[in-house]
């Protein structure tokens, strides 16, 4: 990847905090934006998120962190769970930014994209796409010609794992994050398709 690229993300919040959940860690959102910028010269991220009004204060942390949130609203279910699928956002916006980016990062292991993927690696534009882990992702991301486009993120435990910070004095921490509902509501989606 060229430093001087102008990047985009498109990150399928879902997909990506399951998966990492799967494993047994929980992301730091905070250093996976500088992750993105540092590595892969992403100026913009876009982060798909299912709208939960409890989660407000999350979304508020995301925003500051450099993230541009884009929501959908979610469908709560008399079972208790919580169905706020954004695959057609993360295409529609990706599309709708693709004269502003040089290259797209594709944040998901999600075969819904194939057609967006094909897309971008056709025209040019596909910078990579990031799989949140390596064991568990769509075979219509495996074909031969995305194979050079794919990074996995099993590996990157060490660098981007949450670690629970102490309070600052105004009491603005990223560890209240997760006192704040950043749970995602797991166990309401955990046995949901991605």
């Amino acid at each position: 990847m060229k430093k001087d690229r102008n990047n985009y993300a498109f990150i399928d919040s879902q997909n990506l905090n399951l998966n990492i959940r799967n494993q047994g860690w929980i992301l730091d959102f905070a250093r996976f934006r500088l992750y993105l910028k540092e590595k892969y010269g992403v100026n913009r991220a876009f982060l798909f998120v299912g709208y939960v009004e409890e989660n407000k204060k999350m979304y508020e942390f995301l925003n500051r962190t450099g993230y541009v949130c884009i929501f959908k609203p979610t469908l709560e279910y008399k079972d208790g769970t919580t169905k706020g699928n954004c695959d057609a956002e993360l295409v529609l916006q990706a599309m709708i930014e693709y004269p502003r980016y040089d290259g797209a990062v594709i944040v998901s292991g999600d075969g819904d994209f194939h057609c967006l993927v094909k897309y971008l690696l056709e025209n040019n534009k596909l910078e990579l796409i990031i799989i949140p882990n390596k064991l568990r992702f769509s075979a219509l991301l495996k074909f031969k010609i995305f194979r050079p486009y794919l990074r996995y993120m099993n590996d990157l435990r060490e660098k981007l794992e949450y670690k629970k910070k102490r309070p600052h004095k105004d009491e603005t921490l990223y560890g209240n994050l997760f006192r704040w509902g950043y749970s995602y509501r797991i166990s309401a989606t955990k046995n949901m398709s991605s």
